[in-house]
C-alpha cells in the first residue's frame, strides 16, 4: 500500500513543482489538499510556501481546521513533516516581515531580514549555494541547493547553514519535523536525493 503524502494547498506555494519532485523521488501517493481530513489520515505532510510570512500564515489559518490538524498529526502523532521555504519559516514562533506575525511555534526562533556586513551581497539571496550540515541528521547532506528568500531563521534546531554575507540558516528540525530554506524541488539531484530520504525517513 502506497504511503499518502498531504501536500498542503493554502494558495502560497508552487504546488505542482513540489508534487512533481516528490513523484520523481518515488512517491505514488501525493495529494494536493486544503482538507484537514486528508491531513489527519496522511502518512507524511509537506508544507510549501512562497511569498511574505504574514500572508502565508494568514492563508494557512484561513483554512478551517488545518492548523489544528497539523498540530494533532505533527506534534501529537509524530507524522514526518517537511516545510519548504516559507513553509519552513512558519515552523518558527514569529516572522518580522511587514510587521510581526505569529508562526506555528513548533521550533523556537524568529524570521528576520537577512543582514550582511558586505555591501556587495544582494538581498534577496537568490541562486545556488552550498548547504553545510551543522548537526547530524539523516536527511541533511552537504551539497548545493537553490535558494530564493530575503528573510531567514534564527533560533534553535539548526541543522544546516549556507553563506550569504555571513551564515544563513539553510535547514531546521527536531523530532519528526524538518524544514529547508532552500527549494528541494528546484535543486535538481541534490533536492531529489533529499526528498527520497524524506520519503524513507522513520523518525
Amino acid at each position: 500500500m502506497a504511503q499518502t503524502i498531504a501536500l498542503i494547498d493554502y494558495g502560497a506555494g508552487n504546488l505542482h513543482s513540489v508534487a512533481n519532485a516528490l513523484k520523481a523521488a518515488g512517491s505514488t501517493g501525493v495529494t494536493i489538499t486544503a482538507d484537514p481530513r486528508v491531513v489527519m489520515n496522511a502518512d507524511r505532510i509537506v508544507l510549501p510556501g512562497v511569498g511574505a510570512f504574514g500572508a502565508c500564515a494568514n492563508a494557512l489559518r484561513a483554512l478551517p481546521g488545518m492548523v489544528e490538524a497539523l498540530n494533532i498529526r505533527v506534534l501529537g502523532g509524530g507524522v514526518p513533516f517537511l516545510g519548504v521555504c516559507v513553509g519552513m519559516q512558519l515552523m518558527a514562533n514569529a516572522g518580522h516581515e511587514f510587521g510581526t506575525h505569529q508562526g506555528l511555534g513548533w521550533i523556537e526562533g524568529d524570521i528576520s531580514l537577512i543582514e550582511s556586513s558586505d555591501a556587495d551581497v544582494k538581498i534577496p539571496h537568490m541562486g545556488w549555494n552550498d548547504v553545510v550540515p551543522t548537526t547530524p541528521h539523516p536527511l541533511m547532506m552537504p551539497g548545493e541547493a537553490y535558494f530564493l528568500h530575503s528573510y531567514a531563521f534564527s533560533g534553535s534546531g539548526v541543522l544546516a547553514t549556507t553563506q550569504h554575507g555571513g551564515p544563513v540558516v539553510a535547514a531546521i528540525g527536531r523530532a519528526n519535523m524538518i524544514g529547508t530554506q532552500f527549494h528541494p524541488e528546484k535543486s535538481q539531484r541534490y533536492g531529489l536525493a533529499m526528498l527520497e530520504r524524506f520519503l524513507a525517513w522513520r523518525p
